[in-house]
């Protein structure tokens, strides 16, 4: 794709941007937007428009974290204040990012999403945005976004997006706990234990699975949006937590070498939307990778070395993509007990 610009500079000159949100890592999936500031005028407009385009590209998506983090708040920081009057460009267009967001986008902007790879002909506006707007992990500064949104104001609009019920947990009856399950890594090796246990404590336990439930977004972000806590293992599922009503619980079962990313992404962004944060952080008889390794191995006293030494590739084969946990059943009850008492003391209020 791209932008042509006049210029009042003696010389013609191109730059490249590749318009996502974060600058870091790979992006080379990204399709770079080139912008040329032209001295001689620019080619002759097929369509000229009374509203400023925002690009952005849509390069990572299948990933509920990637997708939240650094695509819809983003594009919410920097389309809110246009109130609707300004046409998105999608670069690296997908349907199903559309499937799965075309609700959030209407309600950004009144004009169809402008797939530049099937559109080639000229279009001119008053203005444009190339890029995103980016805070911080699953972060709004309200001082810096115009109109002052926040994260309330967020949760908000993605409550009018999907049309989700509760706005907090109190709505909530009889205490509904939603327990993401694993498959494949960071799985749950005594699952049925642990439900067994949150049905005994009191709660209505619902088990999702990867399934098609997952993939449909509207339908996911009800469902956790009727739920009272939200329990997994570290991983880009529990993103989740910012569909949980206020006042709700959400449990991060933090594994061996997870303990930073566990409080970066998911457990420091939970109190700005509204949601309490428990952390079982497991013991190392609790990891399968003790059995695999040895309970001396330094993958399991010293993590970080393996960080440090040959980098987030191969600590993540380690501590993303081999390790499950059996956890102690006795320790957890005590945290979901707490979960439990936190939930329910909102009924008496």
């Amino acid at each position: 794709m791209t932008v042509h610009i006049r210029s009042d500079h003696h010389t013609s000159q191109e730059t490249v941007i590749r318009p996502y949100a974060r600058q870091e890592g790979e992006l080379n999936a990204i399709s770079p937007v080139h912008i040329i500031h032209h001295t001689s005028p620019p080619p002759r407009c097929h369509y000229n428009h009374s509203v400023p385009a925002v690009v952005f590209s849509s390069g990572s998506t299948g990933n509920v974290f990637h997708e939240m983090n650094e695509i819809i708040i983003p594009l919410f920081i920097t389309t809110k204040h246009f109130q609707t009057r300004v046409l998105l460009i999608m670069e690296d267009y997908k349907p199903s990012f559309m499937s799965k967001y075309g609700s959030v986008l209407s309600r950004l902007s009144a004009y169809d999403v402008m797939n530049p790879a099937e559109n080639s002909s000229t279009h001119c506006f008053p203005g444009s945005v190339i890029g995103l707007k980016y805070h911080d992990n699953l972060a709004l500064n309200s001082s810096d976004i115009p109109g002052g949104y926040g994260m309330p104001e967020f949760q908000a609009f993605l409550r009018l997006s999907f049309g989700l019920k509760f706005t907090h947990v109190s709505q909530i009856g009889k205490p509904r706990l939603v327990l993401l399950s694993r498959t494949n890594t960071r799985r749950f090796l005594n699952e049925d234990e642990m439900i067994e246990t949150m049905s005994a404590i009191g709660f209505q336990v619902v088990v999702i699975k990867r399934s098609k439930v997952v993939s449909n977004l509207s339908r996911f972000s009800r469902l956790i949006n009727s739920c009272s806590v939200l329990v997994g293992a570290h991983g880009a599922g529990l993103t989740n937590e910012i569909f949980l009503p206020h006042g709700a619980v959400m449990i991060q079962v933090e594994l061996i070498g997870t303990e930073w990313a566990s409080n970066t992404y998911y457990g420091d962004t939970a109190a700005a939307m509204g949601v309490r944060y428990l952390k079982y952080k497991i013991e190392e008889e609790e990891s399968s990778l003790v059995k695999l390794y040895g309970r001396n191995h330094p993958f399991i006293t010293d993590p970080v070395r393996l960080f440090l030494s040959s980098g987030y590739r191969a600590a993540r084969s380690v501590y993303l993509d081999t390790q499950n946990v059996k956890v102690n059943i006795s320790r957890f009850r005590e945290t979901l007990v707490e979960a439990y008492s936190i939930v329910t003391d909102w009924a008496g209020r």
